[in-house]
């Protein structure tokens, strides 16, 4: 890979560990609102939608921490499948193991000479990335490439300023929560996820105007944002979750159109209260991707 190329792919890998590596615990922050229909009849859940929602949003933010494991697929850019356990008590901490399994990023980690596995581990101001041996020849010999989510803000525009207050403020009942905030909710029905009985809800969220409700950008950021959204195509996403006897997220799925094409995440959550944590790695085998970025501009 070129020494451009390989940082286009830096690039790429940050606005992607960043979506994918916290999609269990991403989503937009809300209050919550709307209506309800009135209790259904039996079953894990025989009460309104909204009623079952805030349940699960209350014992989901409450439990502090979870095993997370699920897929990604981005249009032809990437697919992804990663496992590992997060906290959120005080911004997302913990761990993940993902694997670029197809698209232009699996194929630009190959060319490098990587297999296509990343090691994660997240802290409340920063995400670190370890891409093997083969991509460390690139980074003077340092496996750990931190993303601040700062920098990756002021780096992406408004988009990024939206995703850094989702980092430093994720949960996984946020996803809930978009899910009340968009005035859409339907009881599915009950299914079985994993072999434990769950109740299943959806809804359609406006991307623009969940944001506009639920962050604090100014009027020239928000109109910014509002521009990169439809560049990228996003207009709505459909919410889909599962919440099992206990009042506990178990599944939520997302899915969406992108001009380069489908966009779609699955993401199972299972033993609440595990014990998650994340250190920052060595700072001699570490390397700022902000450093990184002028070195490589300055090479081209």
């Amino acid at each position: 890979m070129s020494r451009s190329g390989f940082r286009r792919a830096a690039v790429s890998l940050a606005a992607v560990a960043v979506i994918a590596g916290a999609a269990g615990c991403q989503g937009s922050s809300s209050n919550g609102g709307g209506g309800g229909k009135k209790a259904g009849s039996g079953g894990v859940a025989a009460v309104s939608p909204i009623a079952a929602l805030r349940a699960a949003e209350k014992k989901t933010e409450g439990a502090s921490s979870a095993k997370v494991d699920g897929t990604m697929v981005m249009g032809s850019a990437m697919s992804t499948t990663m496992s590992g356990a997060l906290g959120w008590a005080d911004g997302v901490t913990g761990t993940m193991d993902m694997r670029y399994t197809g698209g232009t990023m699996a194929d630009a980690m190959k060319q490098a000479g990587g297999d296509g596995a990343v090691k994660a581990r997240y802290l409340s101001d920063a995400y670190y990335a370890n891409l093997g041996d083969a991509l460390a020849a690139q980074t003077g010999g340092k496996h750990w490439i931190r993303y601040g989510y700062a920098d990756l803000s002021k780096l992406m525009g408004a988009s990024g300023d939206v995703m850094k207050d989702q980092m430093q403020n994720a949960t996984p009942d946020k996803g809930v929560k978009a899910l009340l905030a968009s005035g859409d909710v339907k009881k599915v029905g009950e299914e079985k996820v994993r072999g434990v009985l769950a109740t299943h809800y959806s809804g359609t969220v406006d991307v623009a105007k969940l944001t506009e409700k639920t962050t604090a950008l100014s009027p020239d950021k928000l109109s910014a944002f509002k521009e990169q959204l439809s560049k990228a195509g996003v207009t709505t996403e459909k919410v889909d979750i599962w919440v099992d006897k206990n009042d506990l997220l178990v599944k939520k799925s997302e899915s969406g159109q992108l001009k380069t094409g489908a966009f779609n995440s699955t993401v199972f959550y299972s033993d609440y209260g595990t014990a998650a944590s994340a250190e920052a790695p060595p700072a001699s085998d570490t390397v700022d991707f902000t450093k990184l970025m002028k070195q490589q501009a300055g090479a081209s």
